[in-house]
């Protein structure tokens, strides 16, 4: 390593190990970031002083006055959005005549003071709307309030419709009721959150600040905005009325997700022929971007539109929605480590749920037939933009079938939700059209065979795959055109790394040199356990799968379903009838990652305890994510008789990323 990177690394040990000791040293008295921060929050207690005595004029105590308990929409049943879409094609004198009467509440997102009138913005149900203030309609103390509000107060205003000069839907306001105060300061109005931790630490603070990002290059420059009456403002244009916005993106914005993603998988790498050059079909024009990431707030209502249009598309084929138990006394249904937790009344050890798989089987046994479950689930495992410990799963199993009746059903799941959540089976996910109604369908060999790259020709045939020797022929000449393909990167690393900035990006040919590395190592190691002939054949065949279908090249963007897994990963799959090795398993990527998983489920309890036990020698042998102990129960449960069934799961926060563009699994997870 050169000595500069090294002195900046020991550099960055040291702040770290600092911000330790102060943790250990006990938190903070303060409730500050800041000296500012502390000013800004004094200024608006005193604000509060201001308005509890306006409402005690009006015969109010102090705690009604800055923090009272409710406030009575009218109708009953409206909202911002619903004022738009009532009123949003109103004409002014349609307005007039009718006079509409509404009483509505929100937060200021926008505010602006001339002389004795004032606008503002108030925003809610994700969408904003404009109201006007004047002093003679609302009288003195009234106006007095107004001129102590702030950006991010809520307040509620009654008052009637009627348009601007501009043509601006706004609420004349005829009552002004103040229901809290913002007593901290709310992001730049350009930026927002530019933190990407921050906005995940602070999501509720991002959910009314965040617009999403914006394209480079509008999509129409004259054209009103795309994002209708939402935080930028109704109906996308901004009138003469309209104050500045409390956050507004006018440039795009690169996510730090988006920063740690190489762009086009590496592009001086495919160029060398490391990896074939993508197909260019599905790229996303530039005039057909509208934003280049969804505001947060849009993700989380889409998110729910995706599980209300699961539960609907299974509550009509019969399925029954369960509940299966969290905490689990043997940690079964899925590879992973589980998280630990004690009983203490029971003075029992348990595991949170790493998955529900053993116990809707369960259910199966005792004769619900079709049974599905949305499951949060639980490893303690890495982070990344596709990983997170606590995740959402979606589980559902029917008697009677096998893994091809699912892949039927999934292929018709996934359309429908698509239809259901955004009209139509078109998504964007890093700037790439994916559609979802267009299947390919691949074993898993076929696929190694599909993928293979053009420079470590011939690739393995369909035979190789039960030859361990054949495979570690194929497997090698794949490691030396890695190879041939890293050593000038790692050369020209030697002679033109610049000097690291800590705050500056991963320079470009770094990154590459740091994926040619960690390819070429991962392929003589398969080579090396090939040889050694002590990991079982078929989960090195599953390693390879997964690094040329996941690792070096955009295989697996469009919808895939890879299906007949080795046996060895798939303890708990049901074997092809003519091919011991091998089970009736599938999964379904999309967008270049894993969605969901599925098999034929195994009901032979003597071939499931043999199974189970295979696992636990598994487990000495190294494999932390083996079971670690036979769940008998689950065996006997097995020999009262479970019919032919397939089951399957599907990582509801992964499809989220897929039907809503988010870059990162996160985008749909609430505080953390």
């Amino acid at each position: 390593m050169l000595p500069h990177v090294t002195a900046k690394i020991f550099a960055h040990l040291a702040i770290l190990k600092q911000s330790i000791h102060r943790r250990k040293e006990g938190p903070t008295v303060s409730q500050y970031e800041s000296q500012f921060e502390e000013k800004f929050y004094n200024e608006r207690r005193e604000k509060l002083k201001l308005i509890a005595a306006l409402g005690q004029k009006s015969g109010l105590t102090a705690a009604e006055a800055i923090y009272p308990n409710h406030f009575r929409f009218s109708p009953q049943d409206i909202d911002v959005p619903t004022v738009h879409r009532q009123y949003g094609h109103a004409t002014a004198g349609q307005l007039e005549a009718d006079k509409p009467h509404i009483a509505i509440a929100g937060r200021l997102i926008a505010i602006r003071l001339q002389g004795k009138a004032g606008f503002a913005q108030l925003l809610q149900g994700g969408e904003s709307l404009q109201i006007y203030v004047r002093k003679d309609n609302v009288g003195d103390d009234a106006f007095d309030l107004y001129k102590l509000l702030d950006l991010g107060d809520h307040v509620g205003v009654e008052g009637v419709l009627f348009r601007t000069r501009t043509n601006e839907l706004t609420v004349q306001v005829q009552k002004l009721t103040f229901l809290a105060k913002a007593m901290l300061p709310l992001p730049d109005k350009y930026s927002g959150l530019g933190d990407i931790e921050l906005r995940y630490r602070r999501r509720y603070l991002d959910l009314f600040t965040d617009t999403g990002d914006q394209p480079e290059t509008p999509t129409n420059p004259g054209a009103p905005s795309s994002t209708g009456g939402s935080i930028v403002g109704q109906g996308g244009v901004p009138s003469a009325d309209t104050p500045t916005e409390l956050s507004s993106r006018p440039e795009s914005k690169r996510s730090a997700d988006a920063a740690e993603r190489p762009a086009s998988r590496y592009p001086e790498a495919s160029a060398s022929g490391l990896i074939d050059s993508p197909q260019k079909t599905g790229a996303l024009a530039p005039e057909e971007v509208a934003l280049t990431r969804l505001p947060a707030r849009s993700v989380f209502v889409k998110r729910a539109a995706i599980l209300r249009a699961i539960r609907s598309f299974f509550d009509t084929r019969g399925y029954l929605e369960v509940e299966t138990p969290m905490l689990h006394t043997i940690a079964g249904g899925a590879a992973a480590r589980p998280f630990s937790t004690h009983h203490n009344a029971l003075d029992i050890p348990l595991s949170l749920r790493i998955a529900p798989e053993l116990y809707l089987k369960r259910l199966v046994v005792g004769g619900l037939d079709r049974v599905y479950e949305i499951n949060r689930n639980f490893r303690n495992e890495g982070v990344s933009t596709q990983h997170n410990p606590e995740f959402t799963m979606l589980e559902f199993y029917q008697a009677y079938a096998n893994y091809h009746d699912l892949i039927d059903l999934t292929e018709e799941l996934i359309t429908y939700v698509a239809n259901e959540v955004n009209g139509t089976t078109l998504t964007t996910f890093n700037d790439t059209v994916i559609d979802l109604s267009q299947w390919t369908k691949l074993s898993m060999r076929e696929a190694i065979i599909k993928f293979w790259p053009a420079g470590a020709a011939p690739p393995p045939r369909v035979e190789d795959f039960s030859d361990r020797k054949a495979l570690l022929g194929a497997v090698t000449r794949l490691y030396k055109h890695i190879e041939e393909i890293a050593r000038p990167l790692v050369t020209a690393i030697a002679d033109n790394l610049p000097e690291l900035d800590s705050d500056a990006p991963v320079p470009a040919l770094l990154q590459h040199r740091r994926n040619a590395i960690k390819w070429a190592s991962t392929t003589f190691e398969l080579g090396l356990q090939l040889e050694a002939n002590v990991v079982p054949l078929g989960k090195l065949i599953a390693e390879l799968f997964e690094f040329l279908g996941e690792s070096i090249g955009p295989n697996l963007i469009q919808p895939t379903i890879i299906y007949d897994f080795p046996l060895a990963v798939s303890p708990l799959s049901k074997v092809k009838p003519n091919e011991p090795d091998w089970v009736e398993r599938f999964e379904f990527y999309i967008g270049g990652f894993e969605v969901g998983n599925a098999f034929s489920e195994l009901n032979d309890p003597d071939d499931q305890l043999r199974r189970f036990e295979a696992q636990l020698e598994d487990r000495k042998r190294g494999d932390d994510e083996a079971m670690a102990e036979v769940d008998e129960d689950y065996v006997r449960a097995l020999g009262y008789g479970l019919p032919p069934t397939a089951g399957e799961g599907i990582g509801i926060d992964r499809l989220t990323m897929s039907l809503t563009g988010s870059r990162s699994i996160r985008d749909g997870i609430s505080p953390e």
